[in-house]
């Protein structure tokens, strides 16, 4: 149980989508709204909706059969790594896995299952924030282009002492709202781990 934070924190697809909303919330220019725990709550739940598949095999193949003693405990960890693993390599770019085995010095596997946790985690963990990288220049890039009309406008009106962004603001929230910003986001992480 006190491996289960750091287990949700990197092994699952929570990463990505704290980060991702994060450069929502950057790029909106609300750096306290919505507030941390709302984000936090959302992508808890996101993870819990986009890991429900590995999580129920993990439950039938492993933690099922461990607690009526079918199998023991090192069964069991077996057992419910490999759909874990799967699921990380999956997600993991193959320039970071050869990254982590070129630092451990060890050869390439041919299977997924010769590959070891201790590389698959920090692998995967380095993709994710990657890959919500990738996602938070797309995000932030509509937001950016509102900030640079905005101040444009500004400038040529001579209203340097205007804030600009108490005017983008305002715009920003108003394409976010018109476009269901929100189930666009949470609809593409969603459907980047299909």
């Amino acid at each position: 149980l006190s491996l289960l934070p750091a287990i949700v924190l990197t092994m699952t697809s929570f990463t990505r989508v704290i980060v991702v909303l994060s450069f929502v919330r950057q790029g909106i220019g609300t750096p306290q709204l919505p507030p941390s725990q709302i984000l936090v709550g959302i992508s808890l739940f996101v993870t819990l909706f986009t890991m429900s598949p590995i999580t129920s095999r993990i439950v039938t193949e492993a933690y099922e059969p461990y607690s009526a003693g079918k199998i023991d405990e090192q069964t069991a960890i077996e057992r419910a790594t490999t759909p874990l693993r799967s699921f990380m390599l999956r997600q993991t770019r193959e320039a970071d896995l050869a990254l982590f085995y070129e630092a451990a010095r060890i050869p390439l596997p041919k299977v997924e299952e010769d590959v070891p946790m201790r590389i698959a985690v920090p692998a995967f963990v380095v993709s994710e924030i990657t890959t919500a990288f990738h996602m938070g220049v797309l995000v932030l890039l509509p937001f950016s282009l509102i900030d640079l009309a905005v101040s444009s406008v500004l400038m040529s009106m001579s209203m340097m002492m205007e804030p600009p962004a108490s005017i983008s603001l305002p715009l920003k929230l108003l394409l976010f709202v018109v476009v269901d910003g929100w189930n666009l986001i949470v609809g593409s992480l969603i459907r980047s781990f299909a």
